[in-house]
């Protein structure tokens, strides 16, 4: 009996990209560029790419696009994002009539979930009472997130059912924060597996079509507990080779009270967790005017926040981690908090020593209020802020939200420039579905900050929303995150209308097309319209493609 052939592995498909813009640091004017399997092989000019293109490739031709590095998303929650994305659309709404209205016509006979809801874009800031929220649902559970997902608007019946009136946050009215408000998100997401994943794919489907490559998954026993992070975890190994959407860059965030508990809390899960860190809240948010301030909120002089851990906490949690060479790291956005959070600093490099903390590669999220001598000693200890433009965009400037709660305050928040001057590592995410997976309007927040001194250029917004990203996760390819050869082929194909190379300072000419600059040109963004993802592809896999791509 003859024996089955074996045979051969097919050959990696070769791509040939040409006639558009290649982002790269090995050629200022690349216009073209191969991908051979996962990696990319060859950047260049058109005539070099004339030469070298024969049948085996699959030639895409650019038609003036750009190839740029994709995006990574530096903190992101995949599972409310999904369900943000599937639930009501409250961004839009501008008061409590148009909200319930809203809950009254929701589908279906199951609870009613929404998202997006800002009172401070109200003409009339008043809420709906929890009996008009019963009566618009006819008596379904509701629960609808704030914008910032630090308290929601629940009804009678699921303040009931989760046992709400007894926990910290719950005075009686719709409005839930703190540990109210945990328990209200918790019982509206005990769903099964199979649904979590549904929601999650839904998430990494649209970061796909937007152009990310990888996101970080801010996992947490409050937000979605760790069967929620095993299943976005396993998104890096389902099927062969992966699955085709944007790697998942998982945190857990866990108090740790020792080196031991630190290896134990990674120890239950089954894949690399990149450290205890994320959303381990410090503090809260401004909009819920949970964010830990040393003084009283501008709307609400004898409210200063909430501290959700002590100094020591925070310190022996650092300490265990920086024992254990993983990252730690907090939540953290109020001054307050942020003192706190430094606090914690010093007193676990005390212990461990500073050399080792700086080692560890700590991060800390947001961290949006802080001054002169807290942005030297996030330099000194290397620690890494993970920042999202869209805030800036959404809330900064006169008349915003920031400014109706902190006033004068406000103006010296995000304070990017201040940061990068300072040496000190940034990166940047959106916080979905806080603010939408729109990476080039976040690139812009950056250069169009309502702070003219705090604005940076469109390369550096760029690099932060990209390696950045990678190095900010502690990424063993140190190619990643760029198109050179011998990087991952890890990139996105957009259609731009004009690129450019802009500097930060207004007042000086910020645009610039002369080729002469030998600086990687980016879109323009002053257009008013971002540029359209054609493709994006991580590691040599597609994991979406217009069909304007090869038409």
């Amino acid at each position: 009996m003859s024996q089955p052939q074996t045979l051969p592995a097919p050959r990696p498909k070769t791509v040939l990209y040409r006639n558009g813009s290649v982002y790269t640091a090995a050629d200022p004017f690349a216009t073209a560029m191969v991908v051979e399997g996962g990696t990319v092989a060859w950047v260049g000019s058109e005539q070099a790419a004339s030469s070298i293109a024969d049948s085996s490739m699959e030639i895409i031709d650019l038609r003036g696009a750009l190839v740029a590095p994709g995006f990574v998303d530096s903190h992101i929650h995949l599972t409310e994002t999904g369900i943000a994305l599937d639930s009501l659309q409250l961004g839009g709404i501008r008061s409590a009539r148009e909200l319930l209205d809203a809950v009254a016509a929701a589908p279906g006979d199951g609870p009613v979930l929404g998202h997006g809801w800002d009172e401070t874009a109200w003409l009339d800031s008043g809420l709906p009472t929890a009996a008009e929220l019963e009566r618009a649902s006819a008596g379904r559970p509701v629960y609808l997130s704030r914008v910032d997902v630090h308290s929601a608007l629940v009804s009678g019946s699921l303040a009931h059912s989760a046992g709400l009136r007894e926990l910290d946050g719950f005075d009686g009215g719709p409005r839930v924060r703190r540990a109210a408000h945990t328990a209200a998100r918790r019982a509206t997401r005990r769903l099964p597996g199979d649904a979590l994943k549904r929601h999650q794919a839904r998430a990494l489907s649209e970061a796909a079509a937007n152009g990310y490559v990888a996101v970080a998954e801010m996992g947490a026993p409050h937000i979605g507990g760790v069967e929620d992070l095993r299943l976005a975890g396993a998104w890096n190994s389902s099927g062969e080779g992966g699955s085709a959407v944007p790697e998942v860059l998982p945190y857990w965030g866990e108090l740790a009270s020792s080196e031991e508990n630190a290896r134990s809390l990674l120890g239950q899960f089954d894949f690399g967790v990149r450290g205890l860190a994320g959303d381990l809240n410090i503090d809260g948010s401004v909009g819920s005017r949970t964010a830990a301030l040393r003084s009283g909120y501008i709307d609400a002089p004898d409210e200063q926040g909430s501290l959700y851990l002590s100094v020591e906490e925070a310190a022996a949690h650092l300490a265990a981690c920086s024992l254990a060479g993983v990252q730690g790291g907090f939540h953290v956005i109020g001054d307050a908090g942020l003192d706190a959070a430094l606090s914690a600093l010093e007193l676990a490099a005390a212990e461990v020593g500073e050399q080792r903390m700086r080692a560890a590669g700590h991060r800390f999220e947001h961290v949006e209020m802080m001054d002169s001598a807290a942005v030297e000693m996030l330099s000194r200890y290397a620690v890494t802020v993970s920042a999202q433009p869209a805030f800036d965009a959404a809330w900064g400037g006169t008349g915003g939200l920031y400014e109706q709660r902190l006033g004068e305050r406000s103006r010296s928040m995000n304070p990017f420039a201040t940061l990068y001057a300072a040496g000190v590592p940034i990166c940047f995410g959106s916080d979905s579905p806080v603010t939408a997976l729109r990476p080039w309007s976040s690139v812009r927040a950056c250069i169009e900050h309502h702070n003219l001194d705090e604005r940076i250029s469109a390369r550096a917004a760029f690099l932060g929303h990209t390696r950045a990203g990678w190095r900010a996760a502690r990424y063993p390819d140190p190619m990643a995150g760029q198109l050179v050869p011998g990087a991952p082929a890890s990139f996105a194909v957009w259609e731009v209308e004009e690129l450019m190379v802009q500097v930060a300072d207004g007042r000086v000419q910020s645009w610039s097309t002369d080729p002469r600059a030998r600086t990687p040109l980016l879109p323009a963004l002053d257009t008013g319209a971002d540029p359209v993802c054609l493709q994006t592809v991580r590691n040599g896999v597609e994991l979406f493609a217009s069909p304007a791509l090869r038409s």
